[in-house]
């Protein structure tokens, strides 16, 4: 057996798994907490490797693409600190990390794990129920249904539409996006049959992540997108199965897609509704409720759907 301790969390491999538990120390990242224990079978390993630095190094466990939903929804864009598959390893731990890599590697040999994708998830995806917030809304998930609920940020397009809800029959995949600096993300749900067109502000199918509030909407969503892609087919098997799309269903969806697009259009040009939620804004600063800092990215949010 291998196993390092480190502040943010233990790798611990038995032969056939790579136990990773992350720590409960105030730094480490919410999501690595939310998402707990990950028990990474070896036939999920791609690659192992500890890249050195100049105060300390980083253990790297690389997965076989498809093998789990987490990482397929994140594609690689989870920072270092939020991301279960690296570890910070200080300096004087390094001849423990490199053993690991070494146990790992020939453990990948023995075993002839190959390094190609999988057709199904070898992770079980993070635990439900699971509930995330976002700038117009929440989303929540208890292993079975979807449900979407809008907040007084939503657009016009999506409080029409009311609050949504989906089985997982319903849906084809769901897409995250994260939140980047000012940047906003998204956490879309895609209904069977339906390609979006829409803008996620104006998507009655997808929840808005703010880009101020990336640490607390990251979380949150990318754990929720997950837990839904772990309980659909998976994208080889889907991709495999799907076929070509009738042509006429095609072009029925999206003239019912361009009539969605020009409600949205719409909705952005309602200089009515934006200057009523402007001065709704004003009187919630003025009340105390939002700070000068979120009435201050409140408003410029607003301002630039004019």
């Amino acid at each position: 057996m291998a196993e390092i301790i480190q502040r943010t969390g233990t790798w611990t491999f038995d032969g056939e798994t790579v136990r990773i538990v992350p720590a409960t120390d105030k730094h480490v990242h919410p999501l690595r907490k939310s998402l707990g224990e990950v028990a990474v079978p070896l036939r999920a390993v791609s690659s192992v490797a500890y890249e050195p630095g100049r105060k300390g190094g980083r253990l790297r466990l690389r997965l076989r693409e498809g093998a789990d939903p987490l990482a397929q929804v994140a594609s690689g864009r989870l920072p270092d600190a939020s991301d279960p598959y690296q570890l910070p390893v200080e300096r004087d731990r390094e001849g423990v990390a490199e053993y690991l890599v070494e146990e790992l590697r020939r453990a990948l040999l023995l075993d002839e794990v190959p390094d190609t994708p999988c057709d199904r998830f070898l992770l079980p995806g993070p635990a439900v129920p699971l509930s995330a917030g976002g700038t117009d809304g929440a989303v929540s998930f208890d292993g079975e249904r979807v449900q979407l609920k809008w907040n007084w940020m939503a657009s016009e397009s999506k409080s029409h539409a009311g609050a949504r809800e989906f089985t997982l029959a319903e849906l084809d995949g769901v897409e995250w996006t994260p939140a980047l600096g000012w940047e906003n993300g998204s956490l879309r749900f895609i209904p069977k049959g339906r390609h979006p067109v829409l803008k996620p502000e104006h998507d009655p199918n997808c929840l808005m992540l703010w880009g101020i509030r990336q640490a607390r909407e990251t979380g949150g969503s990318v754990l929720l997108a997950a837990a839904v892609t772990a309980r659909l087919p998976h994208p080889a098997a889907a991709h495999s199965s799907r076929g070509r799309t009738d042509e006429a269903a095609l072009s029925l969806d999206k003239g019912k897609e361009a009539s969605d697009g020009a409600a949205g259009a719409g909705a952005a040009s309602d200089h009515d509704g934006l200057l009523r939620r402007l001065r709704e804004l004003g009187e919630l600063h003025r009340e105390g409720v939002l700070t000068d800092e979120e009435f201050a990215t409140a408003k410029k949010a607003v301002i630039g759907r004019f």
